[in-house]
């Protein structure tokens, strides 16, 4: 069973916020909606979790429509902080557990166990607006965790978190995976959506420019990979022999090559030929140059 995103648009009057976004999400899997910002990715969460509605398409989860799944099945930690600032982090943190289902002792307990897990038990009894923009994010995170959840939207999930915390809240979504949940991040940031996620949806000016797992994405930009050479030689007769390649970068003793259709071998073979090769890789292209390349199609 899965989350299923069929085709969906909304406008605000004339704007098009999101146009025809359709996309898979496995149950158990780690999917990135990956955009720029802008892009409609906020919009097409609120969508999934029925806080405003499509105006075309149907979203599903576990084949029946979201809209009428269990709250209680879904968390949602919002890009905007959506906390009581006054209220004590403590009880906060109860007050959403209940929310959500649990009994007052079970948010009680929750709530304790989460606080000790991100370090934060000291500001329990304190007004959330004390805490700093961090902390305040992993309160924020907590919240959207607590009565355990089937299904988890993180949007912007590591905003204004520092390596430490950053660290904490990776382990957690790692964690997580391995339990079986299904984890939905909606990020801008590359990095995170290439560490962690099994999928990917790229949007792009409201669109959908492109559907599928991290190695489908990969294999479709095959001709962008690169080889990387510890190479101690001349580069001239490299070049003659293959006129396509192009060197990406070069150092001292180093080269790094953009085949261009050009076997991997034969440049190997080439390279040994004509000096000393003490390393030689190829490089799959980032998941930053694979979006400029996808969203430059369009």
């Amino acid at each position: 069973m899965t989350l299923t995103v069929r085709e969906v648009s909304k406008r605000f009057r004339e704007t098009v916020a999101v146009e025809g976004v359709g996309f898979e999400v496995p149950e158990g899997s780690t999917f990135g909606l990956l955009g720029a910002n802008g892009a409609g990715k906020t919009t097409t969460v609120r969508m999934i979790l029925d806080i405003i509605r499509p105006d075309e398409g149907r979203i599903t989860w576990r084949g029946q429509p979201a809209r009428d799944a269990a709250r209680s099945e879904f968390g949602y930690l919002p890009e905007e902080r959506g906390l009581y600032p006054d209220m004590k982090v403590g009880e906060q943190l109860r007050f959403f557990g209940r929310v959500r289902g649990l009994s007052g002792k079970r948010a009680g307990e929750q709530a304790g166990r989460w606080l000790e897990r991100f370090s934060i038990a000291d500001y329990a009894d304190r007004p959330l607006q004390e805490l700093s923009k961090g902390n305040q994010q992993k309160v924020q995170f907590l919240a959207s965790v607590l009565h355990d959840p089937e299904l988890l939207i993180l949007d912007e999930p590591f905003s204004g978190l520092d390596p430490v915390s950053h660290e904490q809240l990776r382990e957690v979504i790692l964690e997580m995976k391995t339990q079986g949940k299904t984890l939905l991040l909606s990020t801008h940031d590359m990095e995170q959506v290439e560490e962690l996620c099994d999928g990917v949806a790229l949007i792009h000016h409201s669109k959908l420019a492109f559907s599928g797992t991290l190695a489908k994405l990969r294999a479709r930009h095959a001709g962008m990979r690169t080889l990387k050479l510890g190479y101690d030689g001349k580069t001239e007769p490299l070049l003659d022999e293959f006129p396509g390649v192009e060197i990406i970068s070069r150092g001292e003793k180093y080269l790094e090559l953009s085949p261009n259709g050009a076997s991997a071998e034969e440049i190997l073979k080439a390279a040994v030929a004509e000096g000393r090769v003490g390393h030689f890789e190829e490089v799959e292209p980032s998941l930053r140059r694979i979006f400029i390349e996808e969203v430059g199609r369009g």
